[in-house]
């Protein structure tokens, strides 16, 4: 039988009980809104891997413009100490020819059209 002094330890651990399972889903629910800000929030880590792909594009795009400046500024090099190289631009570029030398244009005839069928 159940004296007033169990009945209420019995209430008090129902109480507890009770108690420590709100914490538990609290705890919980607070628990999955953190992961999910964690993943999708502004600032989350999918943004995160997002803007890491875009810094590693960033970067070979960097690289490769850093490559061509290479280039450019040995053309450049070349163009203003290269007689050679001076020479062959203003042939490619301005057409010009030393004294002597004879020039031949080839001229490409132009592409004809299929006859036209007879409708």
């Amino acid at each position: 039988m159940l004296t007033r002094r169990n009945r209420s330890q019995t209430v008090k651990q129902r109480r507890q009980r009770a108690l420590r399972r709100i914490l538990w889903v609290a705890g919980g629910l607070v628990g999955a809104v953190l992961a999910v800000s964690f993943m999708f929030s502004e600032m989350g880590l999918l943004k995160y891997l997002k803007m890491q792909d875009h810094a590693r594009g960033l970067e070979q795009e960097i690289h490769e413009m850093e490559r061509a400046n290479a280039e450019l500024r040995t053309e450049v090099t070349r163009l203003q100490q290269d007689p050679a190289r001076i020479e062959a631009v203003a042939r490619e570029r301005l057409g010009f020819v030393r004294k002597g030398e004879t020039v031949f244009q080839v001229v490409e005839e132009p592409k004809r059209d299929e006859p036209k069928k007879a409708k």
